[in-house]
């Protein structure tokens, strides 16, 4: 028999009024609309299409095409996000919403959100409050700051100081500052949008106090340092230290107060962008650790800011800290009202900070804190109940299970050369294949199991996981062995 053209497959596409009306999308016109039906349809249809005019398919099943549609529709009814399992080893893992909240953080948000709140209204003087108040007092507490306005995240807090201070004027950073982090943010760009002059000085390796000081110029307004977060360069390197940025900035403000000029010159200003916003000193990282907000702080910058869903292990968002001259410039700037952030994302700040008044039961309390500094022994012995619950639901004819030596990673752009020793449940497979595996347990599972793939090994890392995570990771592996056999039922 002559093999079917290509147009002549194309002619047996089904066309969407079929699609919708066959039995198992029929089934859904009580649920969705019949627009959302007909969207789901053409989609579809057209994937189909696509698959015959790349060769991919060499006949159209209209059966297939439906259930594909009602696929499609019921993904509409399910919510997109949802929680996963971050088996990745990965403890501030950005894809994954990087830190977990902390227990009281969590209630916290529940209260806020399930009715009123006094977000903006004062209950001591019976008037209209300020949502800032209900962070900043905290922030000072914990850093030693005067004063300070938290914001939707860290990149809007350096947009939001950069064009306070720094538009139309020159802000002076050290090339080896000049950094990019997730999602595109870059240094230079962000300067050129707040309209800042951005001057260079130094070199990608070496950038010395001489460099910053003939930068210095009648339009300077600000000395700019970058910690560098998410990346370490090391051997013949140097940079230029707070507290040495601190005395070039007032030396050169002394010089304009003692040759005052009209219009008046800025003030130069010393401010660094922290990123990952530690308020705790790990020290179990040893030289890794990252300088904390009140060491920054204390080393003479005006301003810093930070992240509060890195190393601060809270919801999303941006701290600025620092001078109350300078903070209640930025809280009267267009930027803190476009920026502000809501009351559920302030209720777990609030809380996540509140933990921080006693260290110690921070670092147990508030999850990244303790996922970071848990001793390895403590995850290798999750790793091993891990096991013991997966190898009752694979059976060994399916897979090797067992527990290796792994290394881990803060993630979000924290501790990035840090190796942190952990342990991790191995599967290795006789049936089936790493990839498959890893497929079934994002896709097919009740909640998404994220590990990751080594040498067609599936690893479960146990620093990421929670006793409560164990059970379900090992149904969700039971789930895909047993459907292999069911599988292979089937064919025969």
């Amino acid at each position: 028999m002559k093999p079917a053209s290509v147009q002549d497959i194309l002619r047996t596409l089904p066309q969407v009024e079929e699609t919708i009306n066959a039995p198992q999308l029929r089934a859904l016109d009580t649920l969705l609309p019949r627009r959302i039906l007909a969207d789901c349809a053409r989609a579809s249809i057209d994937e189909a299409r696509q698959e015959v005019l790349a060769g991919r398919r060499t006949a159209v099943d209209a059966d297939a095409v439906a259930d594909s549609a009602c696929a499609r529709a019921l993904a509409n009814l399910a919510p997109s996000l949802r929680r996963v399992i971050n088996a990745t080893g990965v403890v501030v893992h950005t894809n994954l919403g990087r830190s977990a909240l902390a227990e009281e953080a969590v209630e916290a948000v529940v209260e806020a959100a399930r009715g009123y709140s006094t977000l903006e209204y004062d209950v001591n003087a019976l008037a209209r409050g300020s949502r800032h108040d209900h962070v900043e007092h905290l922030i000072c507490a914990l850093t030693g700051a005067e004063a300070a306005i938290a914001v939707n995240n860290n990149a809007a807090a350096v947009m939001m100081v950069l064009t306070e201070f720094a538009a139309g004027h020159e802000g002076v950073v050290s090339r080896g500052e000049l950094v990019e982090i997730g999602g595109s943010f870059r240094i230079p760009d962000i300067m050129a949008l707040s309209n800042a002059a951005m001057v260079e000085v130094g070199t990608t390796n070496k950038t010395h106090p001489a460099d910053y000081e003939r930068a210095l110029s009648p339009d300077t307004a600000m000395l700019l340092k970058v910690h560098p977060s998410n990346y370490r360069m090391v051997g013949f390197t140097e940079s230029v230290g707070i507290r040495e940025l601190r005395r070039l900035a007032d030396a050169e403000n002394e010089r304009r107060r003692a040759n005052p000029q009209t219009p008046p010159l800025p003030e130069v200003m010393v401010y660094e962008d922290q990123g990952s916003g530690a308020l705790l000193r790990l020290d179990c990282f040893g030289d890794y650790a990252e300088p904390t907000v009140a060491e920054s702080l204390q080393a003479g910058v005006d301003l810093v800011s930070f992240s509060g869903d890195k190393l601060l292990g809270g919801p999303q968002a941006g701290i600025i800290a620092g001078s109350k001259r300078h903070v209640d410039r930025l809280k009267k700037n267009p930027l803190a009202r476009a920026l502000r952030l809501d009351k559920m994302t302030l209720a777990a700040l609030e809380a996540t900070l509140r933990l921080y008044l006693d260290p110690e039961r921070a670092m147990q309390a508030v999850p990244t804190l303790r996922m970071l500094s848990e001793d390895a022994a403590v995850v290798r012995t999750r790793a091993e109940h891990l096991s013991e619950q997966v190898s009752k639901t694979v059976a060994d004819r399916f897979a090797r299970i067992d527990v290796v030596p792994e290394t881990g990673r803060a993630g979000g752009g924290a501790l990035p050369m840090c190796d942190i020793d952990t342990f991790a449940v191995r599967v290795s497979f006789l049936r089936g294949s790493a990839q498959e595996c890893e497929e079934h347990l994002v896709k097919r599972g009740a909640v998404p199991v994220v590990g990751r793939i080594k040498k067609e090994c599936v690893l479960l890392d146990a620093r990421t996981l929670s006793e409560e995570d164990l059970p379900v990771i090992a149904e969700s592996l039971g789930a895909y062995f047993n459907n292999l056999d069911a599988r292979k039922e089937t064919r025969s």
